[in-house]
């Protein structure tokens, strides 16, 4: 599968109809050829954003990946799903990337789990030079998703008397629920909240992985706004279990199970950051804990309470109407979390699939997720962590936190999920 990303004006007047096209932040006169962020240079303008040119080109590589991620079919491939994928990106200045060429695919094929293969080309449209600089009071970066771990981040940073710089990834359902918490925590600060506007000029692969590297993109782009005389802090607030997403049964191991946090992917985009010279540090403050001890643990119980049951879980939120499945992964691990407080769930809407106890909330079309937890459970019930585990944390003999760091929240977070279970009657 091959992809080429590039201004319109370097793009071929005679299309390859085995290679996916995509224009560089204009839309393009050939409607065979997608698009990337329309306009995006003139909205930063607007927004006094003057990234460098390192920052700009890592935002276009990352926009370049999930655009290929969208347009490159999973079941056109020789599996049904693994991907080889040659990609061609014009940057500004490649001469600052081609060092980093292998570590760049080794993130990407751990995060989509396909075989990546990256050509650099200069001749990019530069970032615009700046005309009055935009400076932010804020002193440290925060990814705002509009989801219950980022709420709970965003308390607890401004409880511990930060000022961070909320920066979030436009999604139908949420974007109003992101600048209402922006507003409830640190109103004075601007909360940035962009849409890659990917247009994909047909039918898109819908097991996209590679959301989570755009996301981290805007928060290296806000970045460049805040006092640069130190390391910027970019602060991923995701759960443990959530992040380590541990295979539950045989049929989701490798890619098949989402790896947007995982500790080795952030590891490999620090690595990058620092081998680029880019002043940003990654922060994941919460790898230790379940979602339930965050909620325990949330350093303004009345702030969060007010505000958690508005906050999104659902993997499938779109397909349910913007509503919480109730069942799938996510869901369950929300609803445990909710249980293992010892608060009561006030997620709104309710839950799609509010019994998980009974044979229909299993048996409907889709994933069996509350199969899969059950399985999961049962087998720690019965074997022990480890077999849950399996090889999914061999990674951790080379980390700073050591395997049994990761274990224990594997552990915790299995415990939260067979009280649920057992709750409504499942085990």
């Amino acid at each position: 599968m091959k992809v080429v990303c590039a201004p319109e004006k370097l793009l071929p007047v005679v299309l390859d109809e085995n290679t996916e096209y995509f224009s560089l932040y204009t839309i393009p006169a050939n409607k065979k050829i997608g698009h990337i962020a329309q306009d995006w240079r003139v909205r930063l303008k607007k927004m006094g954003l003057y990234p460098d040119v390192v920052t700009w080109d890592f935002v276009t590589i990352a926009m370049s990946i999930c655009a290929a991620d969208l347009a490159c079919l999973r079941k056109k491939s020789a599996d049904g799903w693994t991907r080889e994928i040659e990609i061609n990106i014009t940057v500004c200045n490649k001469a600052n990337w081609i060092q980093h060429i292998n570590k760049l695919q080794d993130a990407f094929r751990f995060l989509t789990g396909d075989f990546w293969e990256i050509t650099l080309n200069d001749g990019g449209d530069p970032p615009l030079e700046p005309v009055s600089i935009t400076t932010s009071s804020a002193d440290c970066i925060s990814l705002l998703s509009g989801g219950m771990d980022s709420l709970i981040g965003a308390i607890d940073l401004t409880e511990a008397g930060r000022s961070p710089c909320f920066v979030s990834q436009m999604a139908k359902g949420d974007s109003k629920k992101q600048s209402e918490f922006s507003a409830a925590f640190n109103s004075k600060v601007r909360h940035y909240q962009w849409n890659h506007r990917i247009k994909v000029p047909h039918t898109t692969e819908r097991s996209t992985r590679g959301r989570s590297l755009i996301f981290i993109s805007y928060g290296v782009l806000a970045a460049t706004v805040l006092n640069k005389n130190r390391p910027i802090e970019l602060f991923i607030p995701e759960n443990g279990f959530i992040s380590l997403n541990i295979p539950l049964n045989e049929g989701r191991f490798g890619s098949l199970s989402t790896k947007t946090t995982h500790p080795v992917f952030l590891s490999i985009i620090q690595d990058i950051f620092n081998a680029a010279g880019m002043q940003i540090s990654i922060k994941r403050p919460y790898q230790g804990y379940t979602k339930g001890e965050m909620i325990k643990n949330c350093k303004n119980q009345s702030i969060l309470l007010k505000h958690i049951g508005n906050t999104t879980s659902c993997g499938r939120f779109g397909y349910y109407n913007y509503q919480h499945c109730g069942r799938c992964v996510p869901c369950l691990v929300r609803r445990a979390a909710f249980l293992s407080a010892g608060i009561v769930d006030t997620t709104v809407k309710d839950y799609y699939f509010d019994d998980i106890g009974k044979l229909e909330s299993a048996r409907e079309k889709g994933a069996n997720d509350i199969g899969a937890v059950a399985r999961a459970c049962l087998l720690y019930r019965s074997n022990g962590i480890n077999d849950v585990i399996g090889g999914s944390l061999a990674f951790s003999s080379n980390s700073a936190e050591g395997r049994q760091f990761y274990a224990d929240v594997v552990e915790n977070g299995l415990t939260e999920l067979e009280s649920l279970l057992v709750k409504h009657g499942v085990l």
